[in-house]
């Protein structure tokens, strides 16, 4: 099953409830899948979030709303700041599009844009709409156990199959144990080269589940850089028809 595309990006991909560990030991892949069934496993969702693009000599912050539906549709829309309010982006299966109403222009994404920065931060697309999957588009293995802010993680290697059209060659995550979340992730291109690290903090209940509500993302080659999501709001299993992503729907959704 691929990740629902949402602009929840994979640092906050969880699974649907705590789960006790049993006697019979979790396979890496079953670790991944139940990380990410949390956040990814349901029908519909609706997020509000800010992201601040941190500089060595400015910030800005960028707010936004999020509505998915299963793993082929998702709409994002700009709230703030008022220059770029109203901007939207669409996923319907593997087709892109991004609005902006202050040119009245619709464009579709290629996927050469997959790799761009999103607003201009450390994200790129992919991130955004979800493109690929962490379940299918990878192999697992469990590489030890590693404590992260006072929690035991499992340390899971994945490592791209040959024919997944990934951006990440190897990712490695560290997993709270009992909770099943990512607290700690860090991504590597096709060469090896570390290229982020990305950090889940300050854990609260969002409509019934623990989840991480800060995601720090540090690019490697960039000091001084950082993008830093917070989640203000979560809600599952919305009413939410398929009709609602539409291009249409880009240029009035509010």
């Amino acid at each position: 099953m691929k990740s629902r595309p949402t602009v929840i990006f994979f640092l906050l991909i969880q699974v649907l409830s705590p789960v006790l560990l049993t006697a019979q030991q979790l396979t890496a892949t079953e670790i991944v899948r139940k990380t990410d069934e949390k956040l990814n496993g349901e029908m519909t969702g609706y997020s509000v979030m800010s992201m601040t693009i941190i500089r060595p000599t400015w910030q800005r912050t960028v707010e936004f709303r999020s509505w998915s539906r299963e793993d082929d549709y998702a709409l994002t829309l700009i709230t703030a700041p008022a220059r770029e309010k109203g901007q939207t982006f669409l996923k319907r299966k593997n087709e892109m599009w991004s609005w902006n109403p202050s040119i009245n222009r619709l464009i579709k994404l290629p996927p050469s844009m997959m790799s761009q920065g999103w607003m201009g931060s450390d994200y790129t697309n992919d991130d955004i709409l979800r493109e690929s999957s962490v379940v299918e588009d990878y192999t697992h293995t469990i590489e030890g156990e590693e404590e992260i802010d006072g929690r035991m993680c499992y340390k899971i290697r994945l490592l791209a199959k040959e024919d997944a059209g990934v951006l990440w060659g190897r990712q490695l995550w560290w997993v709270d144990k009992k909770e099943f979340i990512a607290l700690k992730a860090e991504l590597f291109d096709e060469d090896g080269m570390l290229v982020r690290t990305e950090y889940g903090k300050e854990l609260k209940t969002l409509d019934g589940r623990l989840l991480p509500t800060i995601i720090e993302l540090i690019p490697a080659e960039n000091p001084g850089n950082k993008t830093v999501l917070r989640i203000i709001e979560l809600k599952f299993n919305i009413k939410l028809e398929e009709s609602f992503f539409s291009q249409q729907n880009m240029k009035t959704v509010r």
